[in-house]
């Protein structure tokens, strides 16, 4: 019988784990590297239409980062792994390298073309890309076509295991279904129950199948990522669900949040506020005290930025809420981009 495992499981396995580890920047989740992760990603990058004379910038966080790279150097004439680095270094990068193949995040792209054009006044169709990958995030509305009008080359979205980086399966455009990049690696289950989804619920959960993962054994893992149902095939994610959210391409553990403010005396409650008002994501923690006399404190608030600070490499502004809160009240998230549907999957089935 199969196990159901989620990131807190993998986590929770950092211990025992052994190979070569794939670890989130919050170890929240620690993966075992198999082989079928760089062939997947091989056949990903060759399906986007990269071949032996083109040359790939990767500008993507580890761990995945690297795991791209050494992928496009078995396929490509060169392959580099610059980081999610500052846009004008990218664009360096890009120019010094000659780069014909970007791979990056869907708001990384979008936020470069903007800088190129507003900061810079450069052209995008200067640089020369033939193709362009996008990878670990839900993207915005229309922005493989947008891109492929601005830089003048073919867009291609890959969807990559939330725990490894590695690549799973891969549309075209933005209409299209997934297509794995080999069966049995990638399917739908019900949020609540260890079994597919019911053909009337609404929303499905992505599961990566045992297949994809044989040092796994027999577990399924629980992206968190979730999708629309009833169009063909395995439909890419729109929102995401559980303890874990999706900023930036970076995973925020929500229980760690939560048991760092729980050790700061006079916290009673945290609000995770999450928009996409330009081309990146922004996200702010407000923070609501027990006591007056704490609001105005700059050492309390200091604390809390420190705390955030240790937790992720996202940046996350602190601020304080002029409101007390006599009695503990829970953590929520207010995602304004709406992605995360919730914390607890059988809340959101029976809402």
């Amino acid at each position: 019988m199969a196990r159901w495992l989620t990131r807190d499981d993998l986590g929770a396995a950092a211990r025992s784990a052994t190979g070569l580890l794939l670890a989130s920047p919050d170890v929240s989740s620690v993966f075992p590297l198999g082989p079928q992760d760089a062939s997947l990603t091989v056949e990903a990058l060759r399906e986007a239409g990269v071949g032996e004379r083109d040359r790939v910038v990767v500008a993507l966080s580890e761990p995945a980062g690297a795991l791209w790279a050494g992928a496009a150097a078995e396929v490509a004439e060169s392959a580099a792994c610059v980081g999610p680095r500052g846009r004008m270094r990218l664009h360096h990068a890009l120019s010094a390298l000659r780069a014909s193949t970007l791979v990056v995040t869907p708001t990384g792209a979008m936020d470069f073309l903007a800088r190129l054009h507003l900061e810079f006044l450069l052209d995008p169709l200067d640089l020369g890309l033939r193709n362009i990958v996008l990878t670990g995030e839900i993207a915005s509305k229309r922005t493989m076509s947008h891109l492929a009008g601005e830089f003048g080359a073919r867009v291609t979205e890959v969807f990559a295991s939330p725990f490894s980086g590695a690549a799973l399966a891969w549309r075209a455009a933005e209409e299209d279904p997934l297509t794995p990049l080999a069966d049995g690696v990638l399917g739908l289950a019900a949020l609540t129950k260890e079994d597919v989804p019911d053909p009337a619920a609404d929303l499905a959960e992505l599961v990566v199948t045992p297949y994809a993962h044989p040092a796994l054994g027999d577990a399924v893992l629980r992206t968190g990522q979730v999708a629309g149902t009833g169009g063909a095939g395995i439909p890419a994610p729109a929102h995401t669900v559980g303890e874990h959210v999706l900023v930036r391409g970076v995973w925020l553990a929500l229980p760690r949040i939560e048991k760092a403010l729980s050790k700061i005396d006079g916290v009673a409650g945290w609000e995770l506020a999450i928009n996409r008002q330009g081309t990146l994501d922004a996200a702010a923690l407000t923070v609501t005290f027990g006591r007056e006399s704490l609001i105005g404190n700059p050492m309390w608030k200091s604390r809390i930025v420190q705390a955030v600070q240790a937790l992720t490499p996202i940046s996350i502004d602190v601020e304080i809420a002029q409101d007390v809160s006599e009695t503990p009240v829970p953590g929520t998230v207010n995602d304004l981009r709406g992605h995360h549907l919730g914390r607890d999957r059988a809340l959101i089935t029976q809402g």
